[in-house]
């Protein structure tokens, strides 16, 4: 498990632990039922709070991502993919209505958008 904390972010630490937990067990990098490390050694692996990491943990448990048993520890839960990534779709789509919104907004044709997603989506 490989997880970077950045400062120059503009998110909460236990958010980008969260982001990049949920990334790796969608991405399957991190198998169902592995276990994960304890919120403790977590937080002392990174450097951040205890209550940090405990927050991450909260909220990967709450979208089924994660499930924490008492003396045992957390470990992946088992998945459904398809409906995982159904709810991936959606946000991406969402936030592409807003980006039509702006765009229309602003005056800017399709053809440029399609140039601009494509430039930044192939960086």
């Amino acid at each position: 498990m490989n997880i970077v904390i950045s400062n120059t972010v503009n998110q909460p630490i236990y958010v980008q632990i969260k982001n990049q937990l949920k990334e790796q067990i969608l991405l399957k990098e991190l198998q169902e039922k592995e276990a994960l490390p304890s919120i403790r050694k977590l937080a002392k692996d990174l450097q951040v709070s205890v209550i940090t990491t405990k927050k991450a943990y909260e909220e990967l448990e709450r979208d089924g991502l994660i499930e924490t048993f008492p003396g045992k520890g957390s470990f992946v839960a088992a998945q459904n993919h398809e409906l995982l990534k159904e709810e991936q779709l959606k946000k991406i789509e969402d936030q592409l209505a807003m980006v039509i919104e702006d765009s229309r907004a602003f005056d800017v044709g399709l053809e440029e958008l399609v140039d601009m997603l494509t430039l930044l989506y192939e960086e």
